[in-house]
């Protein structure tokens, strides 16, 4: 048995999912006719009050076109150095949008109100403009670290005091309000514009929904076109995404469960360090007298699949197709591994 926790977006649909693309009601996106696509996106912006989506390939595609959005030549975002919009989008942010970055840090990926408020840059011909502040949630880098509303609201005061934009990466937010029990119109109502990712915890196999409001989206429209992203009969993909969100929303907490008692089989292992704390679906694990590379090959002989997240670091990610049984294998495996 082969257990691949490298990452929650290798998860295969479900029965119910497949049999829900199999019966979707198809058309031309790149028309607007597709309808199980234009249900998809009116679904997501119900559920966060806000006025328009997006479906799109990719969290990237998503991000990349919210930066966009809200930057010009000239410009600045503000975000974590640990950013999925900084670090994993093969430079989107100056190739995209020609905007520059300032790189804040802040423990297990979250940055504070006080460093953005310090971080804005003056109204000075030898400053780029300050237009954007980004979030993600869960931090990915963070070992799937949690902001709450209440950590939202000083920073959403902060933009509106300074004219600022705030765009969350949502890749991995269902997987944050399972844990908070925050309503999803409240998170919305905090940000500009939001990327809902659906192939990671959700198991869609592709996709994810850019939501603002209606000039933004109609705006972000275009954008993906030249981006490459209009996808023509894309009910099949918007159908299973649709599916999750009525059915693979609350099994979130199952992911989360099972990380929890992975954490803890790693912890005092001989090899590990420490283990960062344990919040979402992510296990992030500090080596110590090995190589990530000779750490992965030792796990890949065991049957085990991770990835390197650093120099001393590797990542688990528990997912849809994770389950009791692999969990109390991986058990037995790690206390092999010396």
């Amino acid at each position: 048995m082969i257990i691949d926790l490298r990452s929650d977006t290798l998860t295969k649909p479900t029965e119910g999912m497949l049999q829900a693309m199999w019966a979707a009601e198809i058309g031309d996106d790149v028309f607007g006719e597709d309808p199980t696509v234009n249900t998809l996106e009116e679904k997501l912006a119900g559920m966060f009050g806000m006025e328009a989506g997006l479906f799109c390939p990719s969290g990237t595609m998503t991000n990349q076109i919210a930066i966009r959005l809200h930057t010009g030549l000239q410009t600045e975002v503000i975000c974590h150095k640990y950013s999925h919009i900084y670090l994993y989008e093969g430079g989107g942010i100056m190739s995209n949008s020609h905007a520059s970055v300032k790189l804040l840090d802040g423990k297990y990926g979250k940055i504070s109100p006080q460093d953005i408020l310090d971080s804005i840059n003056p109204d000075d011909v030898h400053a780029a403009e300050t237009t954007l502040i980004s979030l993600e949630n869960t931090m990915n880098k963070g070992g799937g670290s949690i902001y709450t509303l209440e950590e939202i609201k000083p920073i959403k005061s902060i933009c509106d005091q300074h004219g600022l934009k705030l765009h969350l990466d949502g890749a991995r937010l269902f997987n944050a309000l399972v844990e908070t029990n925050e309503s999803p119109k409240d998170w919305g109502a905090m940000f500009d514009t939001i990327s809902i990712c659906l192939s990671k915890g959700l198991g869609c196999p592709v996709g994810s929904v850019l939501l603002g409001t209606k000039a933004e989206i109609k705006r972000a429209r275009k954008v993906r076109k030249s981006f490459g992203g209009g996808m023509r009969q894309a009910g099949f993909l918007a159908a299973a995404a649709i599916y999750a969100l009525e059915h693979h929303v609350d099994r979130l907490k199952e992911d989360h469960t099972r990380a929890r008692e992975l954490g803890k089989m790693l912890e005092g292992h001989a090899l590990i360090s420490e283990v960062f704390p344990v919040m979402t679906n992510i296990v992030i694990a500090k080596l110590s007298g090995i190589s990530p590379t000779d750490m992965l090959q030792k796990l890949e002989e065991k049957g085990i699949k991770a990835v390197k997240f650093g120099k001393d670091q590797i990542r688990f990610v528990t997912h849809l197709d994770f389950n009791d049984e692999m969990l109390e294998r991986f058990g037995e495996r790690i206390k092999d591994i010396d």
